[in-house]
């Protein structure tokens, strides 16, 4: 697995699936160059390889899009190709950002990509180099990722919720929160069945349900948490960012249950799982 450090390496690192997880540090593997990821690949025991590695400071890649594309791109082909040399199957974990976040409805798997930025524009790239390694893939598209690990929303909302009495929330963005940990589990899962399967390779959603504006999910932490601030909703004009957000967020997972078997997971489940693990219960 590349991407120890990450949300999805540190869940991949707790899961309790019964399987053995080996993973590779940024010291161990560099995700800015190519080969030497790769030759990981080419002398593993491993049954299976996990990319959970990726730059995402979607603000920042505006500025280091080369750097952006040798780790969200370059580096996962490179890895890609040299598991199709060991015929070991992929999955490479993508992103919402591949769209424009138009429309209302969720996206399919098969809805024409239109990137808003370089983050966008890298992971795009990244998803076809996979897919042009030969390798058996699956390319799983998630969203809006959570967790008790490094710096998401999640964490910010606690953060902010200590902080202030009231804060002001994006309200006309929507999408899937998706706990890091069930990210994991997908997986593993994944992983497994197209070790025995390969005629499954191909591009899924994996995102949680339901899906929500970034403000009622604020407003489900504070609740959860016990906080009293309060959420005022704004518009995305009103929040500017270096980088357009994608309006519409929601995945199609369809394609994941039908091929194998793995729902939706309900995030508000695993955000009791991560107020626990702040309180360390």
């Amino acid at each position: 697995m590349f991407g120890q450090s990450g949300q999805v390496g540190r869940a991949l690192q707790a899961s309790q699936a019964q399987v053995a997880i080996q993973s590779l540090s940024r010291a161990e593997a560099d995700f800015e160059d190519p080969e030497h990821c790769a030759r990981h690949v080419l002398k593993t025991d491993a049954d299976a390889i996990i990319i959970a590695a990726a730059y995402t400071q979607v603000d920042q890649a505006e500025k280091e899009e080369p750097k952006a594309l040798m780790i969200n791109a370059q580096t996962p082909g490179a890895i890609a190709r040299a598991a199709a040399e060991r015929d070991l199957p992929v999955v490479h974990i993508s992103t919402d950002y591949v769209f424009d976040g138009q429309g209302h409805a969720p996206y399919a798997t098969d809805h024409p990509v239109a990137p808003l930025g370089a983050y966008g524009r890298t992971k795009q790239a990244g998803e076809a180099m996979v897919r042009a390694s030969g390798a058996t893939h699956a390319v799983l598209r998630t969203s809006w990722v959570f967790s008790q690990y490094g710096n998401n929303f999640v964490k910010t909302m606690l953060r902010l919720g200590a902080e202030r009495d009231a804060i002001n929330v994006v309200a006309d963005q929507l999408g899937g929160p998706t706990p890091a940990s069930s990210i994991a589990d997908a997986c593993i899962n994944v992983a497994r069945q197209l070790i025995d399967d390969k005629r499954q390779s191909g591009t899924y959603h994996f995102s949680g349900e339901p899906d929500v504006s970034w403000a009622d999910f604020a407003r489900a932490i504070f609740a959860r948490a016990g906080m009293s601030c309060a959420v005022n909703d704004i518009a995305t004009a009103d929040y500017p960012t270096a980088v357009r957000r994608p309006l519409n967020s929601r995945l199609d997972n369809r394609a994941t249950l039908d091929t194998f078997g793995i729902a939706r997971p309900n995030w508000a489940h695993a955000l009791d799982a991560v107020l626990d693990a702040r309180d360390g219960t």
